[in-house]
């Protein structure tokens, strides 16, 4: 019985137990080097993510610092960046697309070709900038040197304006009639030509006035209109009658006449008296009665009498 039992449980020879221990050696060797290139690849992956983030960083600042000098810019120039709205929504978009990468699955080659096109785009919205702020500064310069210029243009036209308003002041001035010597005296008739003067408002039939056209060569020689209006101490004008023939233009106004006369004008002194005659139908009162002399629309003489 013990004979068989052995004979279905033979004990292992010695080389065999030799080999599975080897076996067994050689699989915990594999293992423990296994274990050791799995620690040392897990080493090194973490090293390369630490790197890939510092990586991911660097190109993140870089982007921010393109973004801030780029607005820096901006706010330097003001409203000048307006022109350039184009570019600058370019670089908005590309600063964007850059940091949606950098939060995602992405490659430093294409993120930093990216990077570098940005540079190049901003760089060359900093040297267009400067081109229109240096053409905006000559502009600004220019339009100061054409208004100085302008202003001194416009002040010399002015004063030449003003030299030849007071030329043409000086020669209307010389153009008009002066008159001297004026008088005025009241009137009356004695026996059937005698005449009188008095200065009682009752008796007088007529008033004379007497005056002397200045001399003046500037006047155009030739027949002078020359009007008087004897206005009497209520105002009232002295006339012959209320038609439109007795009355000439003033200043855009139709005035009555008392006398009028055409006076042959040389360029010399000429004394002229003309005398105003009552009409029978008219009573004159005490008072002042102020004359003024009248040509061509131009007040040029004025006297003045009293009866009493």
């Amino acid at each position: 019985m013990d004979k068989e039992q052995n004979l279905s449980n033979p004990i292992p020879s010695p080389n065999a137990t030799r080999w599975l221990y080897i076996l067994l050696g050689v699989f915990a060797l594999m293992i423990i080097g296994l274990s050791i290139w799995l620690i040392s690849t897990k080493s090194n992956l973490r090293v390369l993510q630490e790197e890939k983030e510092l990586q991911r960083l660097d190109l993140q600042h870089e982007v921010d610092s393109i973004l801030n000098v780029h607005n820096q810019t901006k706010t330097a120039y003001g409203k000048l960046a307006d022109s350039l709205s184009l570019k600058d929504s370019i670089i908005q978009a590309n600063a964007i697309e850059i940091k949606k990468l950098l939060n995602t699955q992405w490659e430093y080659y294409k993120i930093k070709k990216k990077l570098d096109r940005l540079q190049v785009i901003s760089q060359g919205y900093v040297r267009q900038m400067d081109s229109l702020h240096t053409v905006n500064r000559e502009l600004a310069e220019e339009n100061i040197r054409i208004k100085e210029e302008f202003d001194v243009e416009k002040r010399r036209v002015a004063q030449l304006t003003q030299v030849k308003d007071d030329l043409t002041d000086i020669v209307e001035q010389a153009a008009v009639l002066r008159t001297f010597n004026l008088s005025a005296t009241g009137f009356r008739y004695r026996g059937s030509s005698r005449e009188v003067e008095t200065d009682r408002y009752g008796r007088i039939d007529f008033i004379r006035v007497c005056f002397t056209l200045a001399e003046n060569s500037v006047i155009e020689p030739g027949n002078k209109n020359i009007y008087l209006r004897i206005a009497a101490p209520d105002g009232t004008i002295l006339v012959q009658g209320r038609d439109d023939e007795y009355s000439f233009m003033h200043q855009g106004e139709k005035l009555q006449y008392s006398i009028m006369t055409v006076a042959d004008y040389q360029n010399n002194n000429l004394e002229i008296c003309l005398d105003y005659n009552k009409r029978e139908t008219q009573d004159l009162v005490e008072g002042v009665y102020n004359i003024d002399v009248f040509h061509n629309g131009t007040q040029i003489g004025q006297t003045s009498l009293f009866l009493r």
